[in-house]
């Protein structure tokens, strides 16, 4: 909790925090409201500025992560962007709408508090929404900067939270007395802790030691091959890869084809009553390709097997691939991955349960592995984050019974007011979703269009909530991938746009999509 609360610093209609991805979109988008946004840190970039690795790069094509208003220089370059292009690319982009001058970086928020109408109590139960802005401050915000240990309080009418399901917060494992790190006489470090190291640090740490890295998705994939490029000539050890949940890998290449088949064959058929009339030939067509989604996952799994050592290395999942497609969890395979593994740089152990001893890892089967670090990639708790920020009663509402944020297009919680959530909600694209839903918001502040009842908006997420339960086991993760067009289209018509982006039928109907199609001034 903050201390005791001073004079409001500055009142101001709208509050962002955070200034990853989804905090810069939504300050560029809502810029004609002059919004304070608070970044902890002193860089923009959220996870790609705190939680990459040096060989950490973007996972699809660059014109596939752009803003629709702004390109890459060379966005038909095929090589994947590294970090470090990623942060410069962002940079320009904030620089370009001059939106740099809105952020207080090195400002940490501490304490949120709900005054809304004074006048009044809050209703937990209202039917409808209303307004963003309201004309008085309905969140008062505690900020402390690094400047000074004096905590400041802000006043907003409107407050967009920004501060993402990665980073700051690491999900760390739970361990039988006696048994967790302090009875291993090694180093351990969390994938966050070792993302904060320079180049020379972490190879040091890396170096001629025996590591263990537990997990199997991007972050544990990316340190193996960083571990094994450590370790390269004389003196060089090994690094095993602890593994209790097996998920698919792609080869980079293939990213490019996956989201064109499986968007259109994964499209519900609930979703046609929401269609309007000049999108009716858009879902036939998908409903038509539904039946085959099976197929396509099993021809993609039997293609990954035949392509990759999944057999040999004991790594191909029991679990369907569009499970993990579905749920944002297929990690592109960095280029030399295999290569190290059959060099014997890698290696693998799968095991669903394991405990340290004083020199390395112990496992379920009585096995020990010899270890002199540790590198848990065990990923992030970005909910209990969000919930230790949150007052009550909106940090128990803000996730519902099943652990998923009921957000209304993936950025209004029905029961919370005058507030919104941009990067929750994952998508084959985060930048351009988080973009899309940033346009929706400003135009929802701008009072362009009215959201429907409350009971209406818990409705629709409620039947996306079914849709993610019926496609993967890995829905609590809460990603849109199999229906991003359809959530794409309920955006567009909402704000009264045409949900057909592309120039003819043909187009619209076999063309896959880009950031470009949803620029703002292609309206017709």
């Amino acid at each position: 909790m903050a201390s005791e609360k001073n004079h409001i610093q500055c009142s101001s209609k709208v509050g962002i925090i955070g200034a990853g991805i989804s905090g810069i979109a939504a300050a560029k988008q809502l810029r004609h409201y002059g919004p304070l946004v608070f970044e902890a840190t002193n860089s923009i970039g959220g996870v790609w500025k705190h939680c990459s690795f040096s060989s950490t790069k973007l996972q699809t094509p660059r014109c596939d992560f752009e803003f629709s208003d702004y390109p890459w220089p060379e966005r038909d370059n095929a090589s994947f962007p590294s970090h470090v292009q990623v942060l410069e690319y962002l940079h320009n982009y904030a620089t370009h709408f001059d939106v740099l001058k809105y952020v207080k970086f090195n400002s940490k928020v501490l304490e949120i508090r709900y005054v809304g109408d004074r006048t009044s109590q809050l209703d937990m139960k209202p039917k409808e929404y209303g307004s963003l802005l309201n004309g008085y401050p309905a969140w008062e915000v505690a900020v402390e900067t690094n400047q000074s240990t004096k905590v400041q309080w802000y006043a907003f009418e409107f407050l967009v939270v920004c501060i993402g399901k990665y980073g700051d917060l690491p999900r760390m494992p739970v361990f039988p007395p006696h048994q967790g790190e302090e009875a291993f006489l090694g180093k351990v470090l969390h994938a966050l802790d070792y993302a904060k190291l320079d180049e020379d640090a972490a190879h040091k740490l890396l170096k001629g030691k025996k590591v263990a890295v537990v997990g199997y998705k991007k972050s544990a994939i990316d340190l193996a091959v960083e571990c094994a490029t450590a370790n390269q000539g004389p003196g060089g050890q090994p690094c095993t890869m602890v593994i209790r949940t097996l998920h698919w890998t792609v080869p980079s290449y293939w990213i490019w084809g996956l989201p064109f088949f499986l968007f259109f064959s994964t499209r519900s058929s609930q979703f046609l009553h929401e269609r309007p009339y000049q999108t009716l030939f858009k879902t036939l067509l998908c409903l038509l390709l539904s039946p085959m989604r099976r197929g396509i996952s099993k021809f993609i799994e039997s293609y990954l097997a035949w392509k990759l050592p999944l057999v040999k290395y004991g790594l191909k999942p029991d679990h369907p691939f569009v499970e993990d497609y579905a749920s944002c969890q297929m990690a592109v395979l960095p280029e030399n991955f295999f290569e190290e593994a059959d060099k014997g740089n890698i290696l693998f152990k799968r095991s669903s349960k394991w405990w340290f001893w004083s020199r390395g890892i112990e496992f379920e089967d009585k096995t020990r592995l010899e270890a002199d670090v540790v590198l848990l990639a065990t990923g992030y708790d970005g909910k209990k984050k969000l919930q230790d920020l949150l007052p009550e009663p909106f940090s128990s509402l803000v996730v519902d019974s099943s652990g998923i944020m009921p957000l209304y297009r993936g950025t209004i919680h029905p029961l919370i007011p005058n507030m919104a959530f941009v990067g929750y909600i994952e998508s084959v694209s985060n930048l351009h979703t988080a973009e899309l839903r940033c346009i929706w918001l400003a135009r929802l502040a701008d009072e362009k269009f009215k959201l429907p009842g409350i009971e209406k908006m818990l409705e629709q997420t409620n039947e996306e909530i079914q849709v993610m339960k019926r496609t993967t086991r890995f829905y609590k993760r809460h990603c849109i991938s199999t229906y991003s067009i359809n959530h794409s289209d309920d955006i567009c018509e909402e704000m009264g746009w045409n949900s057909w982006r592309k120039k003819n039928w043909f187009s619209e109907a076999f063309s896959p999509y880009s950031s470009q199609d949803y620029e703002e001034n292609k309206e017709n």
